[in-house]
């Protein structure tokens, strides 16, 4: 019997009808059943004009966006000048960092909708975005209509469409829209990256990304107001609800929208058991969340095929009493890297057996020093010295730095946002329905086959104004 297989393009049933020469059609429409195009350009390899000073406006002040407030007060060229929450508390903290670390003020914008009228302020060149994931959305496509870039942290994005409309509203508006995904700048990512671009691993043929983190600890009732929506979230959803982590530097190493692209998936959920023993165990009889039917299952597992006929595996599972991992797995003809911990094992040349086991601690070691990705070994002490993740914050918020005070193209674009974010919906669709197939939308209209890969980038410090006392090298 035939399997079936489901579009997962939601409202936009589109065709790609028009042939790439070069550059890539602007938007994409489907009302009606109709292509037809919007007056943007494409994204992928945009960059816009040099910002030597890039004005911050920060929305969401609660853990992510103080420690990103922190965190720029450490690189040349970031000046924070609005920040915005509706908690008085978190606006209060945050003008004591800014004031401990001897800057201006920024402009406050206390309210639950306050972030509407940063999204306009003309002080403000970029939008960074850390709010609860239902503010996502409205807060990109704000700051980009607004004439902002907009940095937002994961998933950006939850259907189909949502994904759909920051891609042509980006290529509208020819503003940046990027994902913060910090895991595409872990010192092991960047390793596995470093060593597929240099060809030690082969011809890629499979990968492994995972989000196992045990978060039943949310569901307590004495868990901290403004993380509750987390619960909430869990509650109301199935599938694979935070599939970036796992699956964004994956998606980098295999070139995904720059030579290859997500094609399809299936999903399947296993049954959910944790999320109510945990619960029964530490809630009070009269607490409505003991009775909560928790749609996210204990395990989601993913497998999504590319158009070159790469296999991912994607797992999720925030409920059962299992140690961290993202296992960030990468296998090719040559041999295969894993994390957590790490792992490599590689062959000299074709079926001389030294793959059959990983390599001890003291080649993996050396294996590590020497190929270690140059945006670690630029600046890897001063990463770890700031903090955020083990580093990796750190790098990903110098990176996108430096790439607009340059004027360069950023590493990841809007296109990397909804190729990935989009899990969320068609995940949930095809594991509630049997797992059928659902194909991934095509945002790059074709141009994927053309867009250049990622290079093996890096950052001069001394033209971030980085002096020698201040050096980041490790």
């Amino acid at each position: 019997m035939e399997t079936k297989r489901q579009t997962g393009c939601s409202r936009r049933d589109f065709l790609i009808g028009a042939a790439v020469l070069g550059i890539a059609a602007g938007g994409c429409r489907s009302e009606g059943g109709l292509f037809d195009f919007t007056d943007g350009a494409p994204m992928h390899g945009f960059a816009a004009p040099k910002l030597p000073t890039i004005r911050v406006g920060i929305v969401g002040m609660g853990g992510r966006g103080k420690h990103f407030l922190k965190r720029a007060q450490l690189i040349p060229g970031i000046v924070v000048t609005a920040i915005c929450d509706n908690v008085p508390k978190k606006i209060e903290a945050s003008k004591c960092i800014l004031a401990d670390a001897k800057k201006p003020p920024a402009r406050e914008y206390l309210g639950e909708e306050a972030w509407k009228a940063l999204c306009e302020d003309p002080n403000v060149d970029v939008v960074y975005n850390t709010t609860p994931w239902s503010l996502h959305v409205p807060v990109q496509l704000a700051a980009m209509r607004g004439g902002k870039h907009v940095f937002t942290e994961v998933p950006s994005a939850f259907t189909v469409d949502e994904c759909w409309e920051l891609v042509e509203t980006s290529e509208k508006t020819r503003r940046h829209c990027m994902q913060l995904e910090n895991c595409c700048y872990g010192e092991v990512e960047m390793l596995t990256f470093n060593l597929a671009r240099l060809g030690m691993l082969g011809t890629l043929t499979h990968a492994e990304g995972a989000y196992i983190h045990d978060l039943r600890g949310m569901s307590r009732s004495e868990w901290p107001g403004s993380e509750c929506w987390r619960f909430d979230e869990n509650r109301d959803h199935g599938g694979n609800r935070y599939p970036t982590h796992g699956l964004v530097p994956l998606c980098l190493t295999f070139d995904v929208n720059r030579g290859d692209r997500l094609d399809y998936l299936v999903s399947l959920d296993s049954a959910q058991e944790n999320f109510k023993a945990y619960m029964e165990a530490y809630l009070k009889p009269d607490n409505p969340r003991r009775a909560a039917a928790m749609k996210m299952h204990d395990m989601n597992s993913t497998l999504i095929r590319t158009a070159n006929g790469r296999s991912i595996l994607v797992q999720h599972d925030v409920a059962s009493p299992r140690p961290y991992t993202r296992i960030q797995l990468v296998s090719g003809t040559k041999g295969t890297i894993c994390n957590y911990p790490l792992r490599i094992a590689l062959e000299e040349k074709t079926g001389d057996g030294k793959a059959h086991m990983w390599y001890d601690e003291k080649r993996t070691a050396e294996i590590q020093q020497k190929y270690r990705h140059p945006l670690w070994k630029t600046m890897g002490k001063l990463a770890k010295r700031a903090g955020g993740h083990g580093g990796m914050d750190f790098i990903m918020d110098m990176r996108w730095a430096y790439c607009l005070q340059q004027g360069l193209p950023l590493d990841m674009d809007v296109y990397d946002l909804a190729a990935t974010c989009c899990l969320c919906e068609l995940t949930e669709k095809s594991s509630t329905h049997r797992s059928m197939a659902c194909d991934i939308p095509d945002f790059t209209r074709g141009a994927w086959r053309t867009n250049k890969p990622l290079g093996i980038v890096d950052i001069d410090l001394q033209k971030m104004g980085f002096t020698q006392d201040r050096s980041a090298h490790a």
